[in-house]
């Protein structure tokens, strides 16, 4: 059996491949046009519906295994094999109801039988592209066909179908009724295999066929509305929890109604009041789900879920696109459940001062044990010997005035290990007077904080001060600790701290007598330290090496024995996998030394080392969870989105940025861009140490980021839990219920698809993907497919996308932006285009009024159309493009139809050669009315006109970053980038100066940062310190005829870095001298670094 179920497999791969290849060499031996598509559709669906270990075999197959198993992978369909194939067919245009019972995980009845439906939406789509004679006249038909089926998959994703048919009778009718109409289409669709394009007879049957057929939908939709009425009469129906509690979608919700009001007031006639309603009641809500009302009022964060439940509902019905009919039934039923959260809401707020306790005041039972706790690391200090010195250095010298002192970094690192270490050491204890060591947590407890420090400096147990009267003991806390340092030098460590409020409630009691005193944080967050004093010391603790991993590793698994020769490489690969994390190692060691010592069974070990971690509920997820729990709502949905991404991957950081804004999660704030606050939610999540810092920018700002690979873990399980995303590893499911899929393999089965009807992303990679069909996807808001080998042909029903926001898609043809109907993704705001050689823009896309972001990986030149309206004389709309990259620029026709983008904040763009379109020819290139442009990429497409100066170039007086490529540089040109008022960033790559020489005046360059010069072919250089009063860093590349630094720069007091690179000796000689005038002067901070 085995074999005939590999055989069977086999048969159906190599069909597929076979049809495919003779269907793009125009191979003609089916009936009609694209006949061999449809039958490709099948094949892909059965192998979808099908395990390979259950496809059938001798029923269904078997009689086409005398065709397919003796030959080799591709080979010739004849006619009769394919008149064979079509009969074999028949059997899966009906609702497979055994099949669906096999698959895992099974999907419910409601979903395997939208399953099906799209399947007959796919093959009716694929008839309509037929360009046979007898589809014409019924195509209109066909599509209201189309509409039918896609309401009605669109019904079974819908809150009222939620339901299981046990807990609902009607809602088991439905289904059946369903089932038994679709089935009568699946039969209708199975008859166009059968059809020739010379039959009489063909279009008639058809009508008659269609006219049988769709009348059965109206008797349908009236069983769907009595049974969307018995939905709302049962009062236990609720949504399902949503993926994350978050109210993002409540943020995006609201403006995407807003947008259906004011631009689509015709596709909602009969239903607006219902929607301004809930729009109303949403901006209400949300206006009273905020951060500081939770403060105020913890009872709130129960109303967040089912908040976020109803938005997750209305903004599935109203994306969807049902007929207004249906809108008029569930929107009425949607505004019922919006006033009992309102009623909630306001019951909650009545009772507001009643039974609400300060933070401070616990009873006497809510101690934390916490402090009792040995930290999980406390004899596990290897690697934190310079750590120990510096900060001990910091504890016993420095200034006589209280200091804190901050030690910040990621969950697991060893914060509270080195604490220890420091709180014990022989100098220290020495040093101060009295130490105390209290734990904060979270969940602070003000009472807890100041026994713990009692008990440190004095000789009190905790059960001796809780004999005090409960309401004495407050005053009897505060002032004996107050008392106990009064006039002494003490070290107070204050562990685990998460927010300033656990040191505004304890600092006044802290005397500072001026005797070097000091108060050690160790927090997850560095805004902790910075928020507590203006002088504080901010200590980072930094990842172990590999090498220290493995010291700690021998150490807890062998003690005081030597790890075995046979064990040393493997074990040196788990302390490689450990990443640095202290409490990684040590969780994993414990895991060790409880096994027996067998190479096989740590190389089992080393491959599964996360899950072994992460299975481990009292030990290291436990903490990193805890980070997650206490996040802000907002950042929730931010930091397991870093489950998307790949393993061990650096993440871009204006990548992530965009694809938060596309997902909705970022909140407008009044004044500020969506990215700018995009940015401060990264920035608070790597203060949080959740996030790694891998690549900054010449200004500090980050570039790029990563997460530890716990951390990602973590992101996978709770995103996998709550339906808020889900990696794919070896094969699509036929149906998806979370709302974000990831597919991070090029492995995945090139019959597999993407179908779900709430996935709202679509991300990573597909190697070999089918005709993917996007039509059913109706809320899809991004998708990103940069990172797959895919075609845009095979993209098909894009354009149905209307809610996408950001599409990232590779290898277009040169026309196919025009052919994929773009322009109706009007939400559309982010678009990638990985070209591998040049395209034309079309019009459309200057016309898009949400699109911010257009860039392409190759360059892209305006459409002929767009230019001979530019040459006509003819004005373009304004649009609201940002950035723009690679784009060619050739003639004064470009310049114009650029004019119709005044936002750009960033250009990336190639001249070609440019000249006015009168004689005498001369070189003009403005770019002056960008006012807003901030950042300017400009290269040249042929670096060998040397009668191209720039020298002509009109610059926008607003730039801060300038980059030119392969441009010959005049003297005057170098005059006005130096007079340009905000710039702080220049690059100069390939590029000659005028004479090979570059003096420059003291009215230039005032606010520049960074200067590189790369390839540059400049011998002389003459500069005042005057000139560069701001530089921060310089960077000189393959300078080879570049003579001298000039000694000017030793006089640059911010002056941090130089970097030589290949450049002659007397260069870094020059660098050499600069480096030492620098420490002479007391700069120790600049560094220079020399590459041979």
């Amino acid at each position: 059996m085995e074999e005939r179920v590999s055989e069977t497999a086999t048969i159906l791969h190599k069909l597929r491949k076979s049809l495919k290849l003779q269907d793009s060499q125009n191979t003609r031996f089916e009936k009609f046009d694209r006949q061999r598509r449809l039958v490709v559709i099948v094949i892909d669906y059965i192998m979808r519906l099908y395990s390979m270990d259950d496809l059938p075999v001798d029923h269904v197959f078997g009689d086409l295994l005398k065709y397919v198993t003796q030959s080799p992978d591709l080979f010739e369909v004849t006619s009769d094999l394919f008149k064979d194939i079509v009969c074999v067919l028949e059997g899966f245009f009906s609702f497979p109801k055994v099949q669906m019972s096999k698959i895992a995980p099974t999907p419910s009845p409601n979903e395997a039988v939208a399953v099906f439906i799209d399947f007959l939406l796919q093959i009716s789509e694929e008839i309509l592209h037929t360009e046979s004679d007898f589809i014409v006249s019924v195509k209109g038909s066909i599509e209201i066909l189309r509409t039918e089926l896609a309401f009605l998959i669109t019904f079974l994703g819908d809150t009222p179908m939620h339901l299981q048919p046990t807990e609902v009778e009607e809602t088991h009718n439905v289904l059946t009724d369903m089932e038994a109409v679709v089935n009568e289409v699946g039969s209708f669709l199975y008859s166009f295999f059968f059809t020739q394009d010379a039959q009489v007879l063909v279009t008639r049957n058809l009508d008659v066929a269609l006219s049988d057929l769709l009348p059965k939908f109206e008797l349908l939709k009236i069983k769907i509305k009595n049974h969307c009425i018995t939905f709302l009469k049962i009062p236990s129906c609720v949504t399902p929890n949503t993926a994350v509690f978050s109210l993002f979608i409540v943020d995006s919700l609201i403006d995407d109604l807003k947008d259906l009001m004011d631009h689509k007031a015709d596709m909602i006639v009969g239903v607006s009041n219902q929607i301004r309603a809930v729009h109303e009641e949403l901006i209400f809500l949300r206006s009273s789900l905020t951060d500081r009302e939770f403060q105020d009022h913890p009872e709130l964060e129960e109303l967040v879920i089912p908040t976020s439940d109803i938005a997750y509902e209305v903004e599935y019905i109203i994306n969807s696109f049902p007929p207004v009919w249906y809108l008029s039934i569930r929107l009425p039923q949607v505004l019922e459940k919006i006033k009992l959260i309102r009623m909630a809401l306001e019951k909650i707020r009545k009772n507001q001062y009643t039974g609400i306790q300060k933070v401070a005041e616990y009873p006497n039972g809510q101690v934390s044990l916490q402090a009792e706790k040995p930290p999980i690391l406390d004899d596990m200090v290897v690697g934190f010997e310079d750590h120990i010195m510096e900060i001990t250095e910091k504890l016993v010298r420095g200034p006589e005035y209280l200091q804190i002192i901050s030690i910040f970094g990621m969950p697991g690192v060893g914060k509270t290990s080195l604490a220890r270490k420091l709180y014990n050491d022989p100098s220290v204890t020495y040093r101060f007077h009295k130490r105390a060591w209290c734990v904060v947590s979270h969940a602070h407890r003000m009472r807890d904080m100041l026994i713990d420090i009692l008990r440190s400096i004095s000789n009190l147990h905790r059960d001796e001060i809780l004999k005090i009267e409960d309401a004495k003991l407050d005053e009897y806390l505060v002032g004996n600790v107050y008392k106990g340092l009064k006039g002494r030098r003490y070290l107070i460590i204050m562990d685990d701290i998460w927010d300033i409020n656990a040191w505004d409630d304890l600092e006044m009691y802290f005397p500072d007598d001026r005797n070097g005193s000091r108060i050690l944080f160790t927090t997850r967050h560095r805004q902790v330290g910075l928020k507590a004093s203006g002088r504080s010391v901010i200590h980072e603790l930094t990842l172990l090496s590999e090498n220290q991993c493995w010291d700690i590793l021998q150490r807890k698994v062998f003690h005081n024995e030597h790890c075995p020769p046979q064990l040393v490489d493997v074990g040196k690969q788990i302390a490689i996998k450990c990443d640095g994390l202290p409490l990684a190692v040590v969780v994993i060691a414990a895991v060790l030394a409880k096994m027996e010592k067998k190479i096989s069974l740590w190389q089992n070990v080393a491959g599964s080392l996360s899950s072994h971690i992460s299975r481990d509920p009292n030990m290291c997820m436990n903490i990193l969870e805890l980070s997650y729990k206490n996040l802000p709502i907002h950042l929730k949905p931010c930091f397991l989105y870093f489950g998307v991404f790949q393993e061990d991957k650096e993440i871009p950081v204006q990548k992530l940025i965009e694809l938060w804004v596309a997902e909705g999660f970022i909140k407008r704030e009044e004044e500020k861009s969506s990215e700018d606050v995009a940015y401060k939610y990264l920035m608070d999540l790597i203060d949080r140490s959740l996030v790694l810092v891998t690549k900054r920018r010449y200004d500090g700002g980050v570039k790029a980021c990563a997460v530890h690979d716990l951390l990602r873990d973590l992101c996978l399980r709770i995103g996998e839990e709550e339906n808020f995303q889900k990696v794919i590893g070896n094969q699509l499911s036929i149906y998806h219920q979370h709302h974000r899929l990831s597919i991070n393999r090029s492995s995945i089965p090139s019959y597999s698809t993407m179908f779900g009807l709430h996935v709202r992303s679509v991300l990573g990679r597909l190697d070999d993907p089918p005709q993917s069909s996007f039509s059913s996807l109706k809320i899809l808001r991004v998708v990103d497919m940069s990172a797959k080998a895919v075609h845009f042909h095979h993209l098909t029903g894009v354009e149905h996308l209307v809610n996408l926001r950001f599409m990232a898609a590779p290898q277009p043809g040169k026309s196919i932006l025009r052919r994929l109907s773009i322009g109706r993704l009007r939400k559309l705001e982010f678009l990638y285009v990985d070209n591998l050689w040049e395209v034309q823009i079309p019009e459309i896309l200057l016309n898009m009024v949400n699109l911010r972001h257009l860039h392409f990986r190759r360059y892209a030149q305006f459409s002929k159309f767009c230019r001979q309206r530019a040459t006509q004389e003819e004005n373009f709309p304004t649009n609201n493009l940002q950035s723009f990259c690679h784009l060619c620029i050739c003639d004064k026709k470009d310049e114009k139809i650029l004019r119709c983008s005044p936002n750009l904040r960033k250009l990336r763009c190639q001249f070609r050669e440019f000249r006015d379109s009168s004689p005498p020819y001369s070189h003009i290139i403005s770019l002056d009315f960008l006012y807003q442009l901030e950042s300017l990429h400009l290269s040249s497409y042929n670096k060998y006109w040397t009668d191209l100066f720039p020298g002509s170039i009109c610059l926008p007086m607003n730039l801060k970053k300038l980059s030119l490529l392969d441009f010959p540089v005049s003297l005057n040109q170098m005059r006005i980038i130096g007079r340009l008022p905000h710039l702080e960033v220049f690059k100069l790559l390939s590029a000659s100066f005028e004479g090979g020489k570059w003096e420059s005046n003291a009215d230039e360059f005032q606010q520049l940062k960074f200067l590189q010069l790369v390839r540059v072919d400049i011998s002389q250089w003459n500069e005042s310190s005057v000139h560069f009063p701001r530089l921060q860093r310089l960077v000189l590349k393959y300078c080879d005829k570049l003579v001298m630094i000039p000694s000017s720069f030793g006089d640059i007091l911010s002056l941090q870095m130089i970097q030589v690179y290949e450049c002659k000796k007397s260069v870094v000689e020059s660098a050499e001298e600069i480096l030492e005038e620098q420490r002479d002067m007391g700069n120790e901070e600049l560094k220079v670094i020399f590459f041979e």
